[in-house]
């Protein structure tokens, strides 16, 4: 028990608004304010470095305050209530380099000197993005580390990284999805200044930067209790911890506790947008909801800059990305699961489980490419009622669509990436639709080379809470019947492994082994991103497209653009050789005065391919097995001409018109 007798009297703090935001400790001039909210203790106390105590004064609606002068950054800090020898770390802290048990540090995100003053941000539409998890990306998963390599993702065509959960968990290795404090970047990956430098680093190459946010449960519950039990709540459940009280009694300082924090990270970092983790489990009943509070939050704290906003809903509800104004949460984007599960599918022939649903046909495939999510408020077998809700106005741009994402490749059971699942030839093919498609594209890191390391769930833990772990992942995967053979079980990874964790780290020799794989990345992303039939879609600018389904494995996308030799058709075969006689489809007629022309094949040797067979659309033809196809019209005069062109003298004319990339 602390003895409290020769504690020290509390400075008069200055006025709370005189402070940038409204909890934790910040640095002026003259020392440093602390501020913290915990309505559930009648006292509280400052300990500093372990050594001196001081008694905070108590304000109105819980919080305690205390003003110290002559503290500078660096220094360490705790709290504790008088009644217990327990000493913890400020929910708002801003680094713990010990853990999320050890002391607090004071940090002054002042003395970074950014160098991205004229960066202005990103638009929520022309993304290509890039999810990562820091603590794997690298060997040695770090900050410092991972920025070293975004040179290389910034030339293939990525203008975007997405950042997995940086706050600080338990453990020493994990996804981050439980993180225990919300303001703390965790001490595994490096310093806060190591972040700042990887976002600076980022904008200087002309890259953005979001940070995925978990704000449904918090890893550690107990520790928030110490504050008060207000910051959960019973009235709701979600299948990963105690829910977020976000409507319920004393919700005030919750709501500020989280909407603070998605401010903090795009002020103090400089961070792009967010993309915020299960936005179905943030309950609310308040009239402006906590979603539409983040992002009101969150854009009044970008200074000027443009940020993107994402949301992961696995019942796609699109209000999230509606206005506010017409009774949305107005987010940029939503994580398209239906594209997901459908190019699986395709890709594999398989649809358990939460595959059921999907046949991964061509009209599935056409129907997302033009409408996004498939499951639109019918009903969806799977769970036996309706799922999703009516999105036919949205833009193309509203819907991020991925092959790969961590949570898919770790429900493989055995972590398998696509390409491992699939053939070559088939997966050129669904990353052809993928990334010339008009929706926003992700991929997953190590996608673009083809990487064949796997990715699991890992975190790490001990005793009985690891037991649970172990045994919360078979219990999910077994809703798959392969991953129920015990023989496969007992060769799976155990995610509380310290080698499950260092297996998943990406090998980035693999880059120039992989060389093929990389250059169809890049060429791909460059069409996107240089092709004016593909680029209007995807900037939702004047773009307008259409699609036909040619067998249940094939199909057509029509691109269409202002002039007609900018217009494109993209041919898609993931089934077997279609011999086309004729095609009776107004959307194959090309352009007046002009014929197709094959600008582009996913067979070329190049990308590791059979080679590309010349085509003469005037005469029957086959569409081959496993193929994707760009023709663009040229001009009946200009024909013969065009057919000499070389798929070497193409694709220098586009990365020659790519420049650096946009």
């Amino acid at each position: 028990m602390h003895d409290h007798s020769g504690s020290e009297k509390s400075t008069p703090i200055p006025p709370s608004s005189s402070r940038r935001l409204p909890i934790g400790a910040e640095v002026d001039a003259g020392g440093v304010s602390f501020r913290l909210w915990a309505p559930a203790r009648e006292r509280c106390f400052l300990v500093i470095e372990g050594n001196s105590e001081y008694e905070m004064s108590a304000e109105d609606g819980g919080y305690f305050c205390l003003y110290l002068p002559g503290l500078t950054a660096g220094t360490r800090y705790q709290f504790h209530f008088g009644d217990a020898d327990d000493l913890l770390a400020d929910p708002a802290s801003r680094f713990q380099p010990d853990g999320p048990l050890g002391p607090s540090v004071i940090v002054d995100p002042a003395r970074y000197q950014w160098n991205d003053h004229d960066w202005q941000g990103i638009p929520a539409f022309g993304a290509a993005l890039y999810e990562l998890h820091i603590g794997t990306f690298t060997r040695d998963g770090t900050f410092a580390a991972a920025r070293e390599k975004l040179a290389k993702l910034r030339a293939i065509g990525i203008n975007c990284v997405e950042v997995m959960p940086i706050n600080e968990f338990e453990g020493e290795f994990g996804w981050g999805y439980d993180g225990t404090l919300l303001y703390a970047p965790t001490r595994l990956y490096g310093s806060p200044d190591d972040v700042r430098a990887f976002v600076d680093e980022a904008h200087r190459i002309g890259m953005g930067v979001i940070l995925d946010v978990v704000y449904n449960h918090f890893g550690n519950g107990e520790r928030f209790c110490e504050f008060t039990s207000d910051y959960f709540t019973e009235r709701y459940s979600n299948e990963w911890g105690k829910s977020i009280n976000f409507d319920g009694p004393n919700s005030r300082g919750v709501r500020e506790y989280v909407a603070t924090n998605a401010a903090y990270w795009i002020e103090e970092f400089h961070f792009d947008g967010l993309r915020i983790d299960a936005t179905q489990a943030l309950f609310d009943s308040s009239r402006e909801h906590i979603v539409t509070l983040i992002a009101r939050k969150a854009r009044a704290a970008s200074g000027g800059r443009q940020i993107y906003l994402v949301s992961e809903n696995e019942p796609q509800q699109t209000d999230m990305v509606r206005s506010a104004g017409i009774g949305g949460h107005g987010l940029d984007a939503l994580w398209n699961e239906d594209f997901h599960r459908s190019a699986t599918v395709a890709a594999t022939g398989r649809n358990e489980a939460y595959y059921h649903d999907h046949r991964g046909t061509a009209q599935e495939l056409v129907s997302a490419a033009k409408y996004g999510c498939l499951f639109q408020g019918q009903r969806y077998d799977w769970q036996d009622k309706p799922r999703g809700s009516a999105g036919l106005d949205l833009k193309p741009w509203n819907f991020i669509h991925f092959l790969q994402n961590h949570d898919q490749i770790a429900n493989s059971g055995t972590g398998a990436r696509i390409g491992h699942i699939t053939s070559p030839a088939r997966l050129r093919v669904l990353t052809t639709l993928q990334l010339l498609g008009p929706q926003t594209p992700m991929l997953f890191q190590g996608q673009e080379f083809g990487s064949s390391s796997p990715f699991y769930y890992f975190a790490d833990h001990d005793g009985e809470i690891a037991d649970i772990v172990r045994q919360g992942r078979r219990s999910f995967i077994s809703q798959f019947p392969n991953l129920r053979d015990e023989e496969l079980i007992k060769r799976m990874a155990d995610p509380c492994a310290r080698a499950t964790f260092d297996k998943v780290k990406l090998d980035w020799a693999e880059w120039e082994r992989n060389a093929a794989v990389v250059l169809l990345h890049r060429d791909l992303l460059n069409l996107r991103q240089t092709d004016k039939a593909f680029s209007q879609q995807a900037c939702a600018r004047d773009g307008q497209m259409d699609g036909s389904i040619l067998a249940s494995t094939a199909f057509l996308l029509r691109f269409f653009a202002e002039k007609p030799s900018d217009e494109r058709l993209l041919l898609i075969n993931f089934g077997n050789d279609l011999v086309i006689d004729s095609l009776p489809d107004p959307l194959f007629a090309p352009p007046e005065a002009h014929q197709w022309h094959l600008s582009w094949s996913s067979e070329d040797a190049s990308y590791g391919g059979g080679g590309r067979r010349p085509y003469d659309f005037q005469k029957r033809w086959v569409l081959n097995g496993d193929i994707a196809l760009v023709l663009a019209p040229v001009k009946v005069d200009d024909q013969q001409n065009a057919s000499a062109v070389s798929m070497e003298e193409w694709q220098a004319g586009i990365l020659r018109a790519a420049g650096p990339g946009t």
